[in-house]
C-alpha cells in the first residue's frame, strides 16, 4: 500500500497543560515570538531522520500535518527547511492537505500570512475553552482575549480552512458552559470543529489529582449530556459529525487523521512520533537526548528499523477499533475479502444484542456495520470490548 501521508511533531510548548501527556519541551511563558537554542538543535536531527528514511512509494506526500507540543512557537525559517526537506526526498503533492496546529497568543498577523507562503494551507487552533477560569484551571497560558484576538488574525489572514479543537468534561466544568462554547464555536463559523472528552492519563497533573466521576469532575451522565449536545447543536448547524470526535462542513474532514482510521499507513517523525509502515508500528523515544540517540544510531543502520509486523490478529483489531471511530463505520464486504467470512459473521453475532439497543446499524446489504450517533459513539468502548474478548472470535483470528 503507498505511503502519502507524514506526522512532524514539534515538542516546543510554554508550559504542560494539566491534562497533558504529550512529549514536550516547556520553554516557559515567556517563549512566544523567541528562538530557543534547543530548536535548532531539534530541527537539525529531525531532518536527519526525514532524509535518512527509505523512500517507500511512488506517490508524493498529500497530507503532512505538524503537530506538537505548539508547532506555532517554531520559527518560519524552521518550518520551511523541514517541508523543503520532506519535498526534497518524498515529494509534496501539488494539492496536499498540510496542516498546522496553532495556540492563541503564539502568533501574529505577520506569521500566518508567512506560513500560506510557505504551503500551509490548514490550521488548528487551540481553544479548548472559552471561559478564563477553566482555561486557567487545565493550565492553558492563554486567555479568552487572545482567542478572540486568534480569531481576529485568521480572518484578517483570509484563512478559510481553520479547525477549532474544544475540550468536554474539564473540572468544574457545567452544561452551560459547554453549550456557550459550542455557541461561540458556531459562531466564530470554522471549517472543522473537534471535540475531546477530558481523558483523565495517569501521568498528567489532572490524572494524579483527580478519579473518573468525583468532583469536581462532571459526573459521567452530564458528561454524556455533552456529546449529545455537541452532536445535535453542531450538526444543526451545518457540520457533518464524520468521526467519533469530529465534525466538519462538507468538503472539509481532515484528510491526515483519515489516514490514520482507515488504518492506512503513514510516516512520522520527531520526538515520540509513531509510524505505520510495511505491516510495522513503532514509535520514537518521547525524551528529546533519548530521540537524538535514536535518530544517529538510525543514520548508523542506514534508515533500517527492526521491529517484527503486525499479525493478522493485530491488523483485525485495529482495523475494527479506528473503523469504528467513523461516521461511516467499518466495511464488512472489505474485511471478508481481507479476513475471511467466518471473521464478518463473528463481528455480526457478536453486536446483535447492540442492534435490538439502537447503538450500532447495519446496511440492507450488510456492506457497513457502523456507531449510531450519539449514542452508539457514546458506547463505543463497550462494543469494542465485546469484540475483543469474544472466545469464538478470538479462535478465528488465531485460524487466520
Amino acid at each position: 500500500m503507498t505511503i502519502s501521508s507524514a506526522y512532524i511533531h514539534i515538542p516546543f510548548c510554554r508550559r504542560r497543560c494539566y491534562y497533558c501527556d504529550f512529549p514536550i519541551t516547556v520553554l516557559g511563558d515567556s517563549a512566544t515570538y523567541k528562538i530557543s537554542p534547543w530548536m535548532g538543535e531539534y530541527v537539525d536531527f529531525l531532518c536527519q531522520e526525514i532524509l535518512t528514511t527509505p523512500w517507500e512509494s511512488p506517490t508524493n506526500l498529500k497530507t503532512v500535518f505538524f503537530g506538537g507540543g505548539t508547532p506555532s512557537l517554531l520559527p518560519i525559517n524552521q518550518l520551511e527547511r523541514i517541508l523543503n526537506d520532506l519535498n526534497q526526498h518524498f515529494g509534496i503533492a501539488k494539492n496536499a492537505e498540510i496542516s498546522l496546529e496553532i495556540d492563541p497568543g503564539t502568533f501574529n498577523l505577520s506569521q500566518l500570512i508567512d506560513y500560506q507562503k510557505i504551503g500551509i494551507n490548514r490550521f488548528s487552533l487551540g481553544v479548548q475553552a472559552f471561559q478564563d477560569k477553566l482555561l486557567t484551571i487545565c493550565g492553558r497560558s492563554h486567555s479568552s482575549i487572545d482567542i478572540d484576538h486568534a480569531i481576529k488574525l485568521i480572518k484578517e489572514a483570509e484563512i478559510t480552512n481553520f479547525s477549532i479543537d474544544l475540550i468536554s468534561g474539564l473540572p468544574h466544568q457545567t452544561l452551560k458552559q459547554w453549550e456557550f462554547s459550542l455557541k461561540k464555536a458556531i459562531k466564530i463559523q470554522p471549517k472543522h470543529i473537534s471535540c475531546y472528552d477530558l481523558v483523565l492519563e495517569p501521568v498528567t497533573a489532572f490524572g494524579k489529582k483527580y478519579q473518573g466521576g468525583e468532583n469536581p469532575l462532571p459526573p459521567d451522565e452530564v458528561s454524556a449530556d455533552m456529546y449529545r449536545l455537541a452532536s445535535a447543536m453542531l450538526t444543526d448547524a451545518g457540520y457533518g459529525h464524520y468521526e467519533i470526535s469530529n465534525y466538519a462542513q462538507p468538503g472539509y474532514e481532515c484528510r491526515h487523521n483519515q489516514v490514520y482510521w482507515y488504518n492506512q499507513p503513514y510516516y512520522g517523525f520527531g520526538m515520540g512520533a509513531a509510524s505505520y509502515t510495511q505491516d510495522k508500528r513503532f514509535t520514537r523515544p518521547r525524551n528529546r537526548q533519548e530521540y537524538f540517540a535514536w535518530v544517529e544510531k538510525l543514520i548508523q543502520n542506514q534508515g533500517i528499523i527492526n521491529v517484527p509486523k503486525l499479525t493478522k490478529q493485530d491488523l483485525l483489531l485495529e482495523t475494527l477499533m479506528l473503523g469504528l471511530r467513523l461516521a461511516k463505520g467499518i466495511n464488512l464486504h472489505q474485511i471478508s475479502r481481507e479476513f475471511g467470512d467466518k471473521i464478518v459473521k463473528q463481528i455480526i453475532n457478536c453486536t446483535k444484542r447492540y442492534l435490538q439497543q439502537g447503538w450500532i446499524f447495519i446496511d440492507e446489504d450488510y456492506h457497513y456495520l457502523r456507531l449510531t450517533d450519539p449514542e452508539g459513539f457514546l458506547y463505543s468502548n463497550v462494543v469494542l470490548s465485546d469484540l475483543f474478548s469474544l472466545n469464538d472470535f478470538r479462535g478465528c483470528l488465531r485460524s487466520i
